[in-house]
């Protein structure tokens, strides 16, 4: 086992210092991390660990994998917002050492270094971190058995850049286990992810690849192994029903716009181009040629060349369009990220002009953002003007959140970052790369600390604080003209809160059996008045109005 040394240490111990911290200082957001942490709480309520339920109805988009390490963390350390974020935070004091370690094998300690950082410094993948989100655990297990398939392909075909001291059986099986866990966390898109990424790198090589067709079914069969031990359990349980529903909802979920999350074909480069900042801007000079380079590592940069571009490819054929889709990317982004500024560091080549322009853009943005966030929270009335036609959002700014001058901390930071990277990179290149990605982390963290409490405050928290008033009564929680998940997870239903089938139907028109509290938005008040005329107004809160039904 390859030693860790102190750089990994240093990795785990920025981890720990940044993801950790503060995962309970704001309510969990609409729609995913509420749904994920609502599901893992249900597990809890109802002793059924196999199932998905949202509100005790069986919920058939997720396999269970992710909510098991949810409840897991919840039974430890109590239902809430830290509970559900862990595992993600945990994920992430692990990632970042072994991206160290990976790119020190690969190549050496500085490639590591290079490529933790591109991770650490980048927008997003710092961000998923903190999230409560199913994606991070998805994308590592794909990836961890991505990889596995390259070392595959090289001790069968005896070359690498480090001794492979496993059989080539040893390397498959890996890459199946890790597969199988993808997909028990999400679905079947990991291995479909990898198999193009297979098929692709064969056409570019062919028989050099050194991968037959008999290898790929033993990978499956391994990664089906993984993934059917809880369907079986699921099956012997209570029949195939739910096998079937699940079946039919990941095909639906790959071939259709989903829940209003439509958009563009390119809508996901978008993403990765701003979201990976600054990784990205190195990202687009680390896939070209580059003299001198070691085949191991032309190898690996050709494999991640073809992630990149089969998951952009992917997601942007699949109808549903959300930022954390693309999250797979970030691996060979930073990757990519790594070897541009390894190959300018170890070669004293020209660091681009455009690059230094792309940096300073997007930065100056950033710094702008960060500025005008906490100025036009200190002057609403500059929005409203803009915010004519939409009432509930103009409601929302009535929040009585505070903004103050050092919420232009942020700002600050960054405007540091790009100063210090400008300062040291005609003579110091490393230093100049060091202040500008560590520095963009710290502005990420902090841009946390001081602008999502009072962003959450603003969006949603009425709602939150209605439906958390709410629990322990025996009663039901809904909402009227909107989606949302904060009536079950913040009301804290239980199983004899759930009502019948076709639930917001009876909700609102039938003779009810316990009383029924209702949040709505300003904008369907008129009508929630004219549909259900026994509702009692309650008190109406920064674009949200509340009502009671009595049975």
């Amino acid at each position: 086992m390859h030693s860790i040394d102190k750089y990994a240490w240093m990795w785990i111990a920025l981890g720990a210092l940044f993801f950790i911290p503060f995962l309970g200082g704001v309510h969990l957001f609409d729609w995913d991390e509420i749904n994920f942490a609502e599901i893992a709480r249900e597990m809890i309520e109802s002793g059924d660990y196999l199932r998905m339920q949202i509100g005790y109805f069986t919920f058939t988009e997720k396999p269970p994998l992710f909510f098991w390490l949810q409840a897991i963390f919840m039974h430890l350390f109590g239902i809430g917002e830290f509970s559900a974020r862990f595992p993600n935070a945990l994920l992430g004091v692990i990632v970042l050492p072994l991206l160290y370690l990976g790119g020190k094998r690969l190549v050496d300690k500085k490639f590591g270094m290079l490529w933790a950082m591109s991770w650490f410094g980048s927008i997003l993948p710092f961000l998923y971190f903190k999230s409560g989100i199913i994606d991070p655990w998805f994308n590592f297990f794909t990836f961890a058995g991505f990889t596995s398939v390259i070392l595959y392909t090289w001790k069968k075909g005896g070359h690498g850049p480090m001794p492979l001291r496993k059989s080539p059986a040893f390397y498959l099986g890996i890459g199946g286990l890790m597969l199988g866990l993808a997909v028990l966390t999400k679905g079947p898109v990991a291995f479909l992810v990898v198999a193009i990424c297979i098929a692709a790198m064969w056409f570019v090589k062919r028989s050099k690849l050194h991968f037959s067709f008999i290898s790929f079914l033993k990978l499956g069969l391994v990664a089906l192994g993984v993934f059917m031990l809880w369907f079986i359990a699921e099956f012997l349980a209570r029949g195939p029903a739910f096998i079937v529903e699940f079946t039919i909802r990941q095909w639906e979920l790959l071939t259709r716009s989903d829940a209003g999350h439509g958009g563009f074909p390119g809508y996901h480069l978008v993403v990765l181009l701003i979201g990976c900042f600054p990784a990205s801007i190195f990202a687009i000079r680390g896939m070209g040629k580059f003299p001198r380079l070691p085949a191991s590592v032309r190898d690996v940069q050709k494999w991640m060349i073809i992630l990149l571009f089969t998951i952009l490819a992917l997601f942007s054929l699949v109808g549903t369009k959300i930022v954390h889709y693309s999250s797979l990317a970030y691996y060979p982004v930073t990757f990519l990220s790594a070897l541009a500024m390894w190959h300018i560091l170890n070669n004293k080549a020209k660091h681009a002009v455009w690059i230094t322009l792309s940096l300073v853009f997007t930065g100056l943005v950033l710094i702008v953002v960060s500025a005008a966030i906490p100025w036009l929270g200190m002057h609403p009335e500059i929005l409203l003007p803009v915010l004519e036609k939409d009432p509930f959002a103009a409601a929302n700014l009535d929040a009585g959140v505070e903004w103050t001058f050092w919420h232009y901390i942020p700002a600050l930071l960054m405007v540091f970052a790009l100063a210090g990277f400008l300062a040291f990179l005609p003579r110091k290149k490393k230093t100049a790369y060091r202040i500008f990605f560590f520095g963009t982390g710290t502005w990420v963290m902090f841009g946390l600390i001081f602008f999502i409490q009072n962003i959450e405050g603003i969006s949603q928290a009425a709602a939150v604080e209605f439906f958390e008033s709410q629990q322990g009564k025996d009663a039901y929680v809904t909402t009227y003209g909107y989606k949302s998940y904060v009536p079950v997870f913040y009301g804290r239903i239980m199983p004899d809160q759930k009502p019948p089938e076709k639930a917001r139907e009876w909700l609102y028109g039938s003779d009810i059996d316990k009383p029924v509290y209702i949040s709505t938005k300003i904008t369907k008040r008129e009508r929630l008045e004219s549909d259900i005329p026994d509702a009692q107004f309650l008190y109406e809160k920064n674009g949200f109005v509340f009502y009671k039904r009595i049975p």
